[in-house]
């Protein structure tokens, strides 16, 4: 009995021993997820693969333009920035699973430009456990803004924002009254649709259809038949680009030619390429200016020097907006990077973002973050297809609820 007391005596000893001693070596920088004396380590899950590819490719391709470049550089504070991405097809549960894996296995920094709203919802226990950052999502879903979360960082302004803009046209300078909603059955749609909603009650109105259809799927007849049903004379779409291309092909093909609106997170360049033709007139609301229109390029320092570097990282891309985006996310982690120093930890991090004020990205509004405001841009720009490209479109009063004669149409 005395030599079990002596034997747990020493025993309780050495766990304090241990305990005093990790407490006083002082090791801090050791002891956040992610972070070393060379380097920072940041984790994305996104779709390289399947139907949303396009987006998932992109977005990572558009980050690593800009973080490539800061690496070339030295990195940030001596810091070069390793980024560890996990394909997960846009599919919820192998997003949930590559989370676990960053944040458990891999122990990386932060997470950031995830792609999509009913992948990235599923991580939100996660975050909140891990109190792990998240910067960068490609999504305007109101999940990610309300409640807020101190821990999540919005850049892209949300889809309530675009939905009103395009309502706020369509009633005001078109006199449409008759909107329909055709939209993906999951978080991201049910999004979607709530906003064009809530932008139509300011007007006293209702979506006079609305039509659905399975993620993953492009199952559209269904959807199609009631909101041609409806008489509509726009169809309001939130979803991904084969669904939507499908969708407005058939559409046209059995002689229905409403005024289509896509919000941004279809995929544009995509979407027009897959239309071909039949693509001209559909209006698609964007959160960054189109890199490769004129406009952009002649009056937006930032969409040029995009441009310079994606093309030198990836000579195999055409630039695209969903690049474009990913390129800023990267711009604003470096910067938060940067103004945390060199004794970087997630709450410094975040402190850091907060302090970001009228940061210029090169396009035409600046960004903004606050201790209780982390959605940095606001803006919403418009852009038409023509002629399998887009186009910035500035004059309302030139289109028409019928949207088949491309003549018709005059964007500067």
């Amino acid at each position: 009995m005395r030599t079990i007391s002596i034997f747990l005596g020493f025993l309780i000893v050495v766990i304090l021993t241990a305990c005093a001693t990790s407490v006083n070596d002082d090791p801090v920088q050791n002891d956040i997820p992610g972070v070393s004396d060379s380097e920072i380590l940041i984790g994305s899950s996104l779709a390289l693969s399947g139907h949303a590819g396009f987006l998932g490719t992109q977005t990572l391709n558009g980050a690593l333009s800009y973080i490539n470049l800061i690496n070339e550089q030295g990195g940030v504070h001596g810091r070069k920035i390793r980024m560890i991405a996990y394909d997960d097809g846009y599919d919820p549960p192998r997003c949930l699973a590559n989370t676990q894996k960053l944040i458990v296995e891999d122990q990386v920094f932060a997470l950031f430009s995830y792609v999509g709203t009913p992948t990235t919802v599923k991580i939100l226990p996660l975050i909140e456990q891990a109190q792990i950052p998240l910067l960068g999502i490609f999504s305007g879903a109101n999940a990610f803004r309300e409640p807020f979360n101190r821990n999540i960082v919005n850049i892209r302004a949300s889809y309530y924002q675009e939905t009103q803009e395009v309502v706020r046209h369509f009633v005001e300078d078109l006199g449409l009254s008759r909107i329909a909603v055709f939209y993906q059955y999951d978080a991201y749609g049910f999004d979607g649709l709530k906003g064009t909603e809530l932008a139509l009650r300011t007007y006293d109105l209702a979506p006079v259809a609305r039509g659905s259809y399975t993620r993953g799927t492009q199952d559209i007849e269904e959807g199609l038949e009631v909101i041609m049903a409806s008489g509509a004379e726009a169809v309001i779409m939130v979803g991904t680009y084969d669904a939507c291309a499908k969708f407005i092909k058939q559409a046209r093909l059995q002689g229905f030619f409403p005024l289509f609106h896509s919000v941004s997170f279809v995929g544009s360049e995509e979407l027009a390429r897959i239309l071909g033709k039949d693509g001209d007139g559909v209006i698609i609301t964007q959160v960054v200016p189109p890199p490769d229109s004129l406009e952009s390029k002649a009056l937006l320092w930032g969409v040029v020097e995009y441009l310079e570097r994606h093309r030198r990282a990836f000579p195999e891309d055409q630039p695209n907006l969903v690049a474009l985006e990913g390129y800023i996310n990267a711009k604003v982690l470096v910067e938060g990077l940067r103004r945390a120093g060199r004794n970087l930890n997630r709450t410094r991090f975040i402190d850091a973002i907060q302090s970001i004020q009228n940061f210029s990205l090169g396009i035409a509004n600046t960004l903004t973050f606050g201790p209780k405001n982390h959605q940095g841009l606001r803006r919403v720009y418009f852009t038409i297809i023509q002629n399998g490209r887009l186009a910035i479109l500035t004059d309302w009063k030139k289109l028409t609820a019928e949207a088949e004669p491309a003549a018709q149409l005059d964007c500067p």
